[in-house]
């Protein structure tokens, strides 16, 4: 009999996931992963594991399975939370949900359940896994979309490898979120009811400005509304000799200036906003609201412009480097002068967009149709071919 761990989240969907193991006859372990007990960064009021981890110790007594927690909240510190708070004060916006499956659920918890003898590890996640074999029965795993496309979080794992793949289970990813709390409450499992986890990954819900000041120190500087008549946004591209001249072009980011616009507001620190922000900025008296659409955490000083269609906003191309290049797929990967046209998105829940992959010595290009609101350094865009997700990349 083939041996899973669950990582039991106290949320119905890992609940429903050891569920269907057991009746599909795995032996099922539930294991909680504690993330978080540093005092000296408060989250919020709420402790949410608290009663996270009740709730998962009630479902794995209701399923008859064995449970137990693992505490893993220092390497969690150390690999995401410092992390985070470097990103943000370089001026980037990570993404802690994908970072958070790459180091802790599929490596970290993965390796403790290795060692509990485990076969393999089983999530809650709403996507699937394929298995591909060559003529020589080797196999290629593929990660592809949940069948419920308003939930699919293949976005999610987009930094998986092949070996992390191999050794994985997602229950759920033929399942609709409908079917799944059907299930929960047809076998009385205490989670049917339980809304979704919001806000970080195994943390629960973080007000970030909050979160952030408690280690970025404030300091005040000014907001500058820039028209959207500025020059920088002349449609006169210059002519180019080449290919990839047009695209390190289009990539680069908007370089402003405080004389670029008026100063319409004060903030606290720069490093607390992200582009495409529209709250709390605190900026009254503008026809439409402003959206921030470049901050500079060296003069520290927040960019914004007025209406989400603000030309500011938008980008058609970007970049991703060598080193922070990865293929769920290696063998589709890209040699120096190939393409490949691909579906791509640049947060969770976006729609699929068209695009292109350009490779080139230290990195690759995704040029897209149509150009993207809010491109976002720090954060993570993820290709498709179909419905699987063959590669991803930080946003550069």
């Amino acid at each position: 009999m083939k041996k899973v761990v669950v990582g039991l989240s106290g949320g119905v969907d890992s609940s429903v996931s050891a569920y269907l193991l057991k009746e599909q006859g795995y032996e099922v372990i539930g294991l909680f992963m504690k993330n978080w007990h540093d005092d000296s960064v408060t989250i919020s009021d709420e402790c949410p594991w608290l009663e996270d981890s009740n709730d998962a110790l009630i479902v794995a007594e209701k399923l008859g399975i064995p449970f137990q927690t693992v505490d893993l909240s220092a390497v969690y510190k150390k690999r995401i939370v410092d992390y985070m708070f470097n990103e943000y004060e370089k001026g980037r916006t990570p993404n802690p949900d994908v970072l958070c499956n790459r180091e802790i659920k599929f490596d970290v918890f993965m390796k403790i359940a290795l060692q509990l003898g485990a076969d393999y590890v089983a999530t809650g996640h709403y996507c699937r896994k394929g298995t591909i074999l060559d003529k020589d029965g080797n196999e290629t795993h593929q990660l592809l979309a949940g069948v419920d496309k308003n939930k699919d979080q293949s976005y999610f794992l987009c930094q998986l490898s092949q070996e992390q793949l191999s050794k994985t289970l997602f229950p759920i990813g033929e399942l609709t979120k409908t079917e799944v709390r059907e299930i929960a409450a047809g076998n009385g499992l205490i989670t049917a009811d339980k809304k979704d986890s919001q806000g970080l990954c195994f943390i629960g819900k973080v007000r970030l400005p909050e979160f952030l000041q408690q280690k970025l120190q404030p300091k005040k500087g000014v907001i500058v509304e820039v028209p959207s008549t500025a020059h920088h946004f002349e449609d006169s591209a210059p002519t180019f000799d080449s290919k990839r001249d047009e695209l390190a072009f289009l990539s680069e980011k908007k370089v402003y200036a405080e004389s670029d616009g008026k100063v319409v507001g004060e903030h606290q620190g720069a490093h607390y906003f992200t582009i495409g922000q529209r709250k709390g900025l605190d900026v009254g008296g503008t026809k439409e609201p402003l959206f921030v659409i470049e901050t500079d955490v060296e003069k520290n000083i927040i960019y914004t412009g007025q209406g989400k269609m603000h030309p500011g906003l938008y980008r058609q191309t970007l970049f991703v480097k060598e080193e922070e290049l990865h293929w769920v797929r290696p063998d589709l990967s890209l040699q120096p002068d190939e393409t490949m046209k691909v579906m791509a998105r640049i947060r969770y829940r976006q729609p699929l967009q068209k695009a292109t992959l350009y490779k080139i010595e230290s990195g690759l290009y995704v040029d897209f149709e149509e150009k993207q609101s809010a491109i976002t350094e720090g954060q993570f865009v993820a290709w498709y071919l179909k419905d699987e997700l063959i590669g991803s990349g930080v946003i550069s």
